[in-house]
């Protein structure tokens, strides 16, 4: 039986310590290429991944499936997802939608997205994502494109606050070149990118990752192609009752990597707090009632 709401990613990586060599050979050769590797003839896809057919057949029916076809349709599915504008997801919604107020259809949306994020997210990949980030050593870099930049605004001002040595990167592709040119090895870049994935945030990834820096990746279920090449994959289920996907799982897992450095540098963090209320005081930004 196959679980609507994993990606054919997912359970690939589910599956990945109980399969033979041959067919965990098969499941790295899908996922260094993912989705596009499993949308050609079985024959192609087992010559690719220098396996035979019969290996094929055997790990598509250990992911759920009856057959080839039915991997390759739900593949085709998750392509056709990953690629729709605000408009095609808007009319997914619109024809499928129930009668009740969009408050209640759109909450039931999160808590869904919620629910299946935490059942599948690696609380180990987290630490060592919440590790990489702390580590006042490393410099660290955040980058956001053209919708997740306000997220990436939102974890910068709070590491602003937590920790020194750190830059916000602009994700317009004339100015991040510029930003590189510090950037070495042990540095840290948290990268968003969410479907109708970005070219300039996967070449600003390999040029990173090039120099020697740790790239830490927030993405949704279906996982930008940055996650080839990311140290810790952090993904999110997005889809809501709407034009646009949901951000609200992804700043969950944002608040919650914030509440979890500021607690690994707490000492530190509470002197910069301490500081930063004094410099309020003498500029006089907040209204003070007593």
């Amino acid at each position: 039986m196959v679980d609507a709401n994993l990606t054919i990613s997912d359970r690939i990586q589910e599956k990945l310590d109980g399969l033979t060599r041959a067919e965990r050979q098969l499941a790295l050769s899908i996922l260094e290429n993912y989705p596009a590797s499993g949308l050609g003839p079985l024959a192609t896809l087992a010559k690719g991944a220098n396996v035979s057919v019969p290996t094929v057949a055997r790990m598509v029916q250990k992911l759920g499936y009856k057959g080839y076809p039915d991997f390759q349709a739900d593949l085709r599915d998750e392509l056709g997802a990953i690629a729709k504008g605000p408009i095609a997801k808007h009319e997914t919604w619109a024809g499928a939608a129930p009668s009740e107020h969009i408050l209640n259809r759109f909450t039931e949306a999160v808590i869904d997205n919620i629910r299946n994020t935490m059942a599948h997210i690696d609380p180990v990949a987290f630490d060592q994502a919440c590790a990489l980030v702390a580590d006042q050593r490393r410099h660290l870099y955040i980058v956001g494109g053209r919708i997740t930049h306000t997220l990436a605004e939102y974890l910068f001002m709070h590491m602003q606050v937590i920790r020194p040595n750190l830059t916000h990167v602009q994700s317009t592709s004339n100015t991040w070149p510029h930003y590189l040119l510090n950037a070495g090895d042990g540095d840290v870049f948290v990268i968003f990118d969410v479907r109708r994935y970005e070219n300039n945030t996967l070449k600003l990834a390999e040029m990173a990752r090039a120099r020697g820096a740790k790239v830490v990746l927030f993405t949704d279920h279906w996982r930008s192609p940055v996650h080839r090449i990311a140290d810790v994959c952090l993904t999110s289920q997005i889809i809501v009752p709407s034009a646009w996907d949901s951000a609200t799982t992804t700043m969950l897992l944002i608040e919650s990597m914030i509440s979890a450095i500021q607690t690994l540098n707490w000492d530190s963090t509470k002197n910069r707090m301490q500081e930063l209320e004094d410099i309020f005081d003498k500029t006089k930004l907040f209204r003070k009632f007593t």
